[in-house]
Order: C-alpha cells, then structure tokens, then sequence
C-alpha cells in the first residue's frame, strides 16, 4: 500500500494511482460498477468500481461510514461530468483495491443532517454526530478561532501560562463544584469558577501579560448558551486602563474573525454605557443587526462600559454585579472606602457584546488591599470573613501589585456566533444534556460503597 494521500491534496495527482484512507459515506451499486462517496477530515471524493476489477466483488459488500483504505487512479472527468458545486467535482478515483480497515454496523441515524436526530440519541452517538459536515464545520471554526487569537496574544508579548484546576472555594457569583479530599477527610477542593484570582496573583508576580485557554466550571441552570462547564480565552494585561484593554482586545477579535471570512458591522465597536443600552435597547446584550446582516452573516459588536458596581439581592444586601475584584471608577473610589452611596458606584467594567450574545468581559481590578477590602465590607462581610474569604490576595496585594486589568472571551459564544448556532452543544465536542447527563459517558452516577468509606462520603438519602 503507499503512502496516504488527503482527499483535498488529490487535485495534485492526476494520471496517478494513490491510496486514501477514511470513511465510506455513500455508496450507490449500480449492478455493473459501484460508486462511492468517500470522506476524511480534509473533504470528500467521488469514487467508481468498474466490471471486472478486482475491487468490484469487495465494493458490493463494503458498507457505510467502514474505514476503509483506497487506492485507485485519479481521473480528470468529462466536461459534461463536472460537478463545479462540489469539492473535487471535476476528477473521480478509479477503484483498484479495497481494505476494509473497520466494517461498520448501520449507524443510529442519516449523518447527512443530524440536526433533525433527537438530542438524546446524537448525545449518546456523539462520536457518529461528529463526523457530520456541520459538526465538522462548528468544530474546526472553533479550533481556528481559538488559534488566531492566540497567535495575536504571543504577537503582543503574552505568555500562556496554566493555572490549577484543584483550587479553593470562593465567592465568585455562582455555585462551586466541588471535590472531597481522600488526604484532607471532610476538606474539599473547588474547581475553578474562572482563574480570576490566580491571574491577577500572575500580576503580582510580574509576567504583566499573560493568557490561557482556561476550562472553567459553575454549577448553574442550564440554558442554551450556558452549561456546567465552559471554556474562556482567559487574559489578564499589567499598568493598564480600561482604554488599553478595550483597544488591544478589539484589535484581537477584528483580526481574528476578519481572517476567517467575517464581516464586522461597525468599526471601531460602538461603546455604549450600561444606562444607554438599558435605556436604547432594555437590555445590557443586544443585537444591533437588521435583516439583511443577519441573512449575510455580519457580526455586530458593541462594548458597554459604566456598569453599576453593585446591586441588591433578595434580602435587602448588596452584592456586586460582575465580579468583587473590580476596580471602581476614580471618582467613586473614595465613595468606597468610605462605605457612602454604594448604590450609585460605577466600576471599570466592560463587556463585549456581539448578536445579542455576551462574548466577553472583563474589568480593570482593585490592586490596592484597601479597596478589596472594602468591596467585601460594602456587602456586609465582617473582617473575619474578609480573611477567610480573601486574606492570601489582601496579602499579595501589599507587595507592590501593579494597576492590572482583564477580560474573559467565552470561546463557545464567540463560535455560536460564527458559525450562526442558537444551542452551544452546536460547538462542542462532547456536551452535556440538557438534564446536567454527560455525552456518550454515564454521569454523574453513584460512586461505589469501597469510594465512599475512602473519602470519607456519606449520603443524606432524606435530603
């Protein structure tokens, strides 16, 4: 057999015999000859068993979606034969041999169009769903707008650094996961809501700019553009404004999405304050699109900014609106310190919107002790709490932490967008239901009795 050859590198091998390697996505038996459509990650091709080959007898009994290997003649096809709306068209394989490599059972479902299978069934099939031509499509955009960005982060001197998925439960705005420690019984670990606070401990150590993809969790209601977990393009700039971080981060997006094709509506992005876009659109996500920028797939981006810092809850306390480790605007700090009109600070927040979806936001933060600390007091923790709560960053803080700022990129919103999906398991691999069940795997489940004397774990089973 020699060496394997893409489906979309077949253009260069007319006249040649070559093997490809992939999958059989259709085949038509036309008595006397046999055609295919065969398919890999890089596209597809029209292939033909003529009477009297010795692929024939192999090729009548060869079924869909096998991993098969090829080897045959590229061909140039008649003029009269072009298919110009198809890839590779113009040429088709002549069949000399076939290896079956895996011989397929009759997939669940037509992977033609999966988006009419029930999402059960295309959960539990997830690995057959996959080879759809749009899960393909929603998955490669994906890589290659997570690729682009980056590319421009290491142009602008950013250092991709990791930070730890085992961390401490903190106040964060949602719920934690959490995992029971076997060496600590009846401690138990977090999983990061965001590495917000560890970015910023990043700035204090001095790397000023840094990156992640950082995969984050947060046990809230499921929704069709939010699920348990979730990944960012997680970026954290040192001795910057809020100018500095809007401007670099909308460089970052036009360039990426501009090198994938899209058209932006409006450049630079509109900047709107929180009050403006309550007042213009009673909502602080809006889609600025008409008609026709829908039907042409413009993206229209906007950035609020002036959002209140802080907002009341049920009981009658405030609690902060975006995130505790903001910094407030400079004519309200003193208001902070001083515990006075809390309802009227305004923070450094920022948001991106694109298409009414919230793609990003961020804020420069508090990088002073004495501010931190009197978010805190503003939501009525007491300096015990404060302590517990935050102590290690009022401690880092007194260090000579410089004025930082950042933001977060939701990788899945951003790739909904492109790729015009309303539901973000449309673009991820391996999603969850709707009912909080894992795709193809069987979770959450009950550990076993030998794991729970092991942690330490007992269940309430009246709770």
């Amino acid at each position: 057999m020699s060496e394997r050859i893409f489906i979309e590198d077949l253009q260069n091998h007319v006249g040649s015999s070559v093997t490809i390697m992939g999958w059989v996505a259709v085949r038509r038996d036309q008595g006397k000859m046999v055609f295919f459509d065969f398919r890999d990650m890089t596209g597809s091709v029209q292939g033909v068993a003529l009477p009297g080959s010795t692929a024939i007898e192999t090729a009548k009994e060869v079924k869909t979606e096998s991993a098969v290997a090829i080897t045959g003649t590229v061909n140039k096809r008649p003029e009269k034969n072009v298919q110009a709306d198809r890839q590779n068209g113009n040429i088709e394989l002549q069949i000399e041999s076939i290896a079956i490599l895996n011989i397929s059972e009759t997939p669940p479902f037509e992977i033609a169009d999966t988006a009419q299978v029930g999402e059960d069934t295309r959960l539990a099939y997830r690995y057959i769903d996959l080879r759809s031509e749009r899960m393909q499509r929603n998955i490669r955009l994906r890589s290659r707008f997570v690729q682009l960005c980056r590319e421009f982060l290491f142009k602008n001197k950013f250092t991709e650094i990791e930070t730890p998925l085992l961390t401490e439960s903190t106040p964060e705005g949602s719920r934690d996961f959490v995992v029971p420690s076997r060496l600590h019984p009846g401690n138990f670990y977090a999983l990061p809501q965001s590495p917000q606070q560890y970015k910023q401990l990043l700035m204090v150590g001095g790397f000023e700019r840094y990156f992640q993809i950082a995969k984050c969790v947060r046990d809230e209601d499921l929704r069709a553009d939010r699920g348990f977990e979730f990944s960012q393009i997680d970026i954290e700039m040192s001795f910057v404004k809020r100018d500095d971080v809007i401007n670099l981060m909308e460089a970052m997006i036009t360039e990426s999405v501009e090198a994938m094709g899209y058209t932006i509506k409006q450049k630079p992005f509109p900047r709107l304050t929180y009050a403006d876009a309550m007042e213009k659109y009673a909502a602080d996500k809006f889609d600025m699109r008409t008609e026709e920028d829908k039907t042409n797939g413009v993206l229209a981006y906007a950035w609020v900014i002036d959002f209140p810092f802080f907002e009341k809850t049920d009981d009658g306390k405030w609690t902060f609106t975006h995130n505790p480790f903001s910094m407030p605007k400079a004519e309200h700090v003193e208001w902070l310190l001083k515990g006075e009109n809390i309802g009227e600070i305004l923070t450094t927040q920022y948001d991106l919107v694109c298409n009414g979806y919230e793609s990003g936001g961020g804020s420069i933060r508090a990088h002073r002790p004495e501010i931190l600390k009197a978010t805190y007091k503003a939501m009525g923790y007491s300096d015990a709490e404060i302590e517990e709560k935050i102590g290690h960053m009022l401690e880092a803080f007194k260090y000579g932490a410089p004025p930082h700022g950042g933001i977060a990129f939701g990788i899945e919103r951003n790739v909904m967008n492109l790729a015009n999906e309303s539901y973000l398991r449309e673009v991820v691999a391996f999603p969850m239901s709707r009912g909080g069940q894992s795709a193809v795997m069987k979770a959450p489940k009950p550990l076993t009795p030998e794991q729970m004397i092991e942690l330490g774990i007992k269940i309430d089973k009246k709770a």
